[in-house]
This record gives C-alpha cells, structure tokens and sequence, in this order.
C-alpha cells in the first residue's frame, strides 16, 4: 500500500459522516487488545481553546522528560500532525501500517452492518501507534462534545481539562450553554480529576460543579485574577503566576485564561507525581507553537492567519485586531456551511475595509457568493473569490506596506492557502 492509497483509505471513510456513541469504537479497539488500556491520558474537551491547551500540554510534559503522544484535530499543514509523538509527526511508513492493520478489521464490521467512521478509524489507530511507540502521556484531545465522542472511550485520565464553551454543533450537542456543558463534561470520569477554564458563560461552571459533585470527581477552577498580564504584543504574551513569569507565544485575553487552565491541569499531574517543574513549564510554553493560531506571517504588510469557525473564535480575533492591528485591514474569509457565518461576520465584518470571501476546499464549504452576500451587510468593499490565487491577487492588489492582511475562518482554508501565503510574504521581504 502507498501512502497516497493509505490516505483514500481514511478519507473515504468521511463518507460515513459524525456517528456519536462508543460501541463501534469500542469494539474496533478490543479487536486491536484494547491498547488505550496501556496508556495514561490527559483528555481534553470545549469549544474554544482546546488545541491551545493540548498543545501547551503536550510542550511541557515533552520538557519534562516523558515520552509524550498528542492527538489533535483538525490539521493544517499535514494530515500526520494529528498523531504526534514528543513532536514528531507519524511518518508515513507508520500511518500505511496502521492502515493496513486497521482496514480488515472495519471491513469486517461493514461486512456485517457496522459502519466504522473516519474518526473512529484514526483514533483507534492513534491509541495503537502510540501503545507501539510506549507513550508515558498522551494528550487526547476530544473531537466533538465529549460523552459520545470516540476518546471518550477511555479510562479516567490523569487529568480532565474543560476549556471555554460556547454554543457551537448546536444540531448535535444542543441550544443552550447547559446543554454544550453537559456533553462536554461526559469526559469526566468518576473519581477523576478535573482542570476548568475561568469566568464561564452562565450556567456552565455551575452544571460542571454538580456533575463533578455526582461523579466525586475533583475540580480545580483558576483564578483568572491571580494572573497578571505583564507584556502583551503580536509575539505573544507574558504574565505573572503564582509569582513566577511565564510566556505563551499565544496572545489574547481568552489566551491568559487558556494558560491559566493548563497551568492547573499541570499542577493535578505534579500532585499525581509527574516530574515537572517550574523551569519545565516555562520552556514548553516558549517552545509551544500552533500553525494558523494567530499566526504572524509578516511584519510588513502585517499578516495574520487564524483558523476559527465560531462566534467564540471571531470574538478573539477581534479582541486582537483592535488592541494590535489599528492599521487599515483587508480579510480572507472562508467558513462552512455549519458554522454561523452571519454572528461572525457581524463580530468581524466591520473591523475591516475589504473583505475576500473563498470556499474552503470541503463538502461542507459555504459558497463564496453566498458568503459574500452576508459580509456585504458588515463590509463596504466585498469580493468572492473562486480559488485561492485569486483570492491573495484581489487582497494584495491595493494592500499597502503600512497595512495589514487577515486570512481567517476555517482550517481547511487556512490549510489551503497557508503555504501560497508564506511563500508570498517571504517574496515581500527579499524585495
């Protein structure tokens, strides 16, 4: 097997859908000898956040010496970065073995009736790769709601982290921030332990409380005051806690609280008696890094890249592009048809003079026309584009050094055009 006819494997299982519940994958992984029984976890779930938090995680406690597996999603760049060991992507030979080991197996299931979906098939290959490879910690996380997602099949963890929720899957995981709470909380596990992100949305931290209380699970709730924000910039953030400095390359107010929140996860793992320690911490959150995750580019003109597909995600993005950004902004959006576009171009729309609308390179992809005619109530100047080469001709064809350019919206845009972007600012710079 190539590892192109690997990857047709995996994609053509997106055909099967999001199928919630943990029988199928429960019974693919004792097929396998039940492998993620031979791993430790720090499973993380939310709306926002979640790929912060696993990243800066999984940073650390590769800083501190354990051999440590992180599984993510969606990528960027590359479908292997969702299956990372002490950060190293699952290399090619790896993934077409996994393949090879896994299809027969859901073949068989489909033989008889039961379907195997996409994310069902490479979580259970990503518990196996890293049972192969002996992980002493994987960071898990959660691909959507918690209760009847697929790692949901785990035992309890070292740790449960909670990031921010807001509503988002409405369809799938309900209308009402108690709801969203709820399903997201089906990760924590009775006596487990739990990390939760401050200053929830009403409600939330209130419904985590109780089903914290009904699982004798332990919760721990940062105090977002009890860090203090000492320089902020486009390169990232420094605070203080606990009397210590720390950096995050990440920059926002909701990044100082995702800090916080993995801070305390960090401190459940010390207590637990994993070897961290204050210099470990500090060196993987420098080291930490996310493509697309408010990702700057260039300097001059000033680019951006950020992937987020929810009213949560643009109300970050604005909260940067107001304290950092003043100069006059063009946009490259794109989004999914199952997002709410409208409540992100209304936080969005009018912060900039142009925007380009683009379909992302998915089934789901909102079209660029359609988006177009929404961003038109926000933004004066409004153009769709058919491809992303046209969409970076249209938004660089007034684009003055002085000013800036943001592409945002969802990863699979930001997956497509990143490199066409890059190599475009280096171009700049050489000039």
């Amino acid at each position: 097997m190539t590892y192109e006819e690997a990857m047709e494997k995996v994609n053509g299982r997106l055909r099967f859908g999001v199928k919630p519940g943990l029988e199928r994958i429960s019974s693919l992984l004792e097929r396998l000898g039940n492998p993620q029984k031979r791993l430790k976890f720090v499973h993380v779930a939310g709306t926002n956040g979640k790929g912060t938090a696993c990243t800066l995680l999984s940073s650390v406690l590769r800083e501190s010496g354990l051999k440590t597996g992180l599984y993510t999603s969606p990528y960027v760049v590359d479908f292997r970065e969702r299956f990372q060991v002490d950060g190293e992507m699952i290399s090619q030979e790896e993934l077409i073995r996994e393949v090879e080991l896994l299809s027969p197996i859901a073949e068989e299931f489909e033989a008889r009736g039961e379907t195997v979906t996409e994310f069902e098939f490479i979580t259970a290959l990503a518990f196996h790769w890293f049972c192969a490879k002996a992980c002493d910690m994987v960071v898990l996380e959660v691909g959507l709601g918690g209760r009847f997602d697929a790692t949901n099949v785990i035992d309890v963890p070292e740790a449960a982290v909670i990031m921010s929720i807001s509503l988002d899957h409405t369809a799938v995981l309900g209308d009402t921030l108690e709801q969203i709470a709820f399903e997201k909380a089906g990760i924590i596990k009775p006596g487990g332990r739990v990390a939760l992100y401050p200053e929830q949305g009403a409600g939330v931290t209130e419904e985590i409380r109780k089903i914290c209380r009904e699982r004798g699970a332990e919760l721990t709730v940062p105090c977002r005051k009890d860090a203090r924000e000492l320089e902020v910039s486009l390169e990232g953030t420094d605070f203080q806690w606990k009397g210590r400095v720390f950096h995050t390359p990440f920059l926002g107010e909701h990044q100082l609280k995702n800090a916080v929140t993995v801070l305390a996860a960090l401190e459940i793992l010390e207590k637990r008696g994993y070897p961290l320690t204050v210099e470990t911490v500090e060196r993987g959150f420098e080291k930490a890094f996310i493509p697309a995750r408010m990702e700057l580019l260039s300097q001059e003109p000033l680019c951006l890249l950020d992937g987020g597909h929810n009213p949560g995600c643009a109300l970050a993005l604005k909260d940067v592009l107001e304290r950092f950004v003043p100069q006059r902004r063009t946009a490259v959006i794109g989004m999914l048809s199952d997002k709410d576009s409208r409540e992100a171009l209304r936080i969005l729309g009018p912060l900039f003079s142009k925007i380009i609308t683009i379909a992302p390179d998915n089934p789901r992809a909102l079209p660029a026309e359609e988006l177009a005619e929404t961003a038109r109530e926000f933004c004066p100047d409004v153009a769709a584009a058919q491809t992303c080469g046209e969409a970076l001709a249209l938004s660089f064809r007034d684009l003055k050094p002085e000013d800036a350019l943001v592409v945002c919206g969802s990863f699979y845009l930001c997956s497509e055009i990143r490199e066409s972007l890059t190599g475009k600012m280096e171009n700049i710079r050489r000039r």
